[in-house]
């Protein structure tokens, strides 16, 4: 470190210290933990060694691309009472929920606006870049627009990964955006723990020329310019059941632009358009049929899938954006007839820059096939049609008949098979509790000191008070039900200690036996180590557990425990690291 560096150091810390707080988070004590454990001081512009070789951009988000995205209930919730827009230029605004807002701005050119950001979806910097690009420049193309210029958007945790990474994405979507003819002319970015990055789009379309949701006909044929599933097949991916193939397919079929579908939907006259995103294919659908007053009907056989979708859907590898994505969409609405619920979700998932869905006279629909095939998109298909109106909307789902779901579950080589490892499943629950009347917390206080259950008493106990005879380690009873447990008083002292003490000290203090011992400790450590996934401690804590006594299943469940509390990305963590130690040295 250079005088100058030191200096620096030394001047921020000083004005930290005497604030009590650092001064780049004011959520952190000065010296911060990373201070104490690397002598690094960040807010001195000081930063940890940049990890060498290729960087896995998934690795650096919970919810990968669209999936990431508030879920339209819950943004329609977050929406709700915001004024209405007094403005008579705009035609097209918030309130109408089509793809991109429109503003006339002269009486013949009407000018068409929109922004889309979102988390990769996949590992490559530069074809997240493209992704990120050819998905928001989809709103242009569904609305029959022109897209004209951008500006770029993008969160990077500049102090964890490389500026060149930062870099490749942007260099990723400036290129994809001169494929499509527009220049982005500036941008913004901010420093965020997650990666994200996407596009303002301005576009341009004549007068009364532009596409818009509530104007699908009926006898419309209904055209999907893409297959289904890439979202679906990213959280695959995620999990590290996704080959190389697979999320190569995906990828291909997301940076392809919807410019040509989005030019030739105008040439044949459709009626309505929409591209499939986020929100899903249904999502997307029935903001079409509500608004048009229509009953629209899908041959779920006659979707294009990606290769190994319906095998995912047989293993419920689903994301978490599916349930979010159902509870959007009105079930008056739909009609599935028999498709059973693991073919349904399918139709839930989030895409990201999925394809256009395109409504059009039947006289011009396979004209319209033609055309993109010649074109280069074998992709495109009819899926269904507009076959009566609804002043409410509806739509009918027919099909699936034929898909053994059960035969590729049984196929599937990549489903997760570590709960194949246990014997005896059961809910993870504490050593005091009661044979077939559990008791369940209905109420937590603020401070978390207390808590109500719905047997009247500690969530350990039996309602009928008899926690001797019922309960399933009677041993346990008197010290698990004698009185309500005050988590906060129960660890002050440990906190006190840290507080006074170097950290160092307060991790022994910590890891000595108490009122757990050292096996339970060590099985704790090693669910929350899987949970961060931090390599080296699940390597320590493993051992240290297999040292106290624990057996392999013991050792499972805990993995099983930290999996299920990190989601996916800790799943791919450790499924990676597996592999890596199993390999020949």
């Amino acid at each position: 470190m250079t005088p100058e560096q030191a200096a620096k150091r030394k001047r921020i810390m000083q004005r930290s210290i005497s604030l009590g707080h650092c001064v780049c988070d004011p959520q952190k004590p000065c010296p911060c933990p990373l201070f104490k454990e690397k002598n690094i001081c960040e807010c001195a512009g000081e930063r940890l060694p940049v990890s060498e070789g290729p960087v896995r951009l998934t690795e650096h988000v919970r919810a990968a691309g669209c999936a990431s995205k508030i879920g339209r209930k819950e943004l329609a919730e977050a929406l709700a009472g915001l004024p209405d827009i007094d403005d008579p230029r705009v035609v097209v605004g918030r309130s109408a929920g089509d793809d991109a807002g429109i503003i006339m701005l002269t009486e013949d050119t009407a000018t068409v606006l929109t922004v889309d950001v979102f988390a990769p979806s996949v590992d490559d910097p530069y074809t997240f870049g493209q992704i990120a690009a050819a998905n928001s420049l989809s709103d242009i193309y569904a609305m029959g627009a022109k897209a004209e210029s951008a500006l770029s958007i993008v969160g990077f945790p500049i102090h964890t990964l490389a500026p060149e990474v930062m870099r490749k994405i942007l260099r990723g979507g400036i290129d994809k955006m001169a494929e499509a003819g527009v220049s982005v002319i500036g941008g913004h970015s901010i420093n965020d723990e997650e990666i994200k990055c996407g596009f303002a789009v301005l576009g341009t379309a004549g007068a009364g020329k532009f596409m818009q949701h509530a104007g699908a006909e009926v006898g419309d044929v209904i055209i999907l310019t893409k297959p289904l599933g890439n979202g679906i097949t990213a959280f695959a991916a995620q999990m590290g059941w996704a080959s190389r193939h697979e999320q190569d397919e995906i990828a291909a079929a997301m940076i392809h632009l919807n410019k040509t579908e989005g030019e030739l939907m105008q040439k044949y006259g459709a009626t309505a358009a929409t591209d499939i995103t986020g929100f899903s294919l249904l999502g997307h659908l029935a903001n079409i049929v509500s608004k048009s007053g229509i009953e629209a009907t899908l041959d779920f056989d006659e979707l294009p899938l990606f290769s190994q979708v319906l095998s995912y859907a047989a293993c419920d590898a689903f994301p978490g954006a599916v349930e979010r994505n159902r509870e959007s969409v009105d079930a008056a609405l739909l009609d599935f007839g028999g498709l059973p619920e693991r073919l349904q979700n399918i139709l839930f998932g989030p895409e990201t820059s999925g394809g256009l869905l395109v409504f059009l006279p039947e006289d011009k629909a396979e004209s319209y096939i033609h055309d993109l095939r010649r074109s280069g998109n074998a992709w495109v298909k009819k899926i269904g049609s507009v076959t009566g109106s609804n002043e409410a909307g509806l739509i009918k789902i027919s099909g699936g008949a034929g898909i053994d779901l059960d035969g590729l579950y049984a196929k599937a080589d990549f489903r997760n098979t570590a709960a194949d490892e246990i014997d005896d499943v059961q809910e993870l629950s504490s050593e005091c509790c009661c044979n077939g009347n559990n008791g369940s917390i209905d109420k937590i206080s603020e401070n978390g000191a207390a808590y109500e259950t719905s047997t009247g008493g500690n969530s350990c106990c039996c309602s009928d008070g008899g926690a001797e005879k019922n309960n399933k380690n009677p041993q346990n009873a008197s010290a698990c039900c004698s009185g309500a447990i005050d988590p906060v008083k129960s660890v002050s002292g440990l906190v006190k200690a840290a507080a006074a003490s170097e950290f160092g000290a307060y991790m022994a203090a910590v890891n000595n036996p108490g009122a757990l011992d050292i096996k339970n400790k060590k099985l704790i450590a090693l669910a929350l180590s899987v949970s961060h996934k931090c390599e080296e401690c699940v390597i320590i804590n493993t051992e240290a557990a297999q040292k106290a006594g624990a057996s392999a299943l013991e050792i499972s469940e805990a993995v099983a425990l930290g999996i299920s509390f990190g989601g996916a990305s800790a799943n791919m963590f450790y499924q990676t690291l597996l592999k890596r130690r199993n390999q020949p040295q």
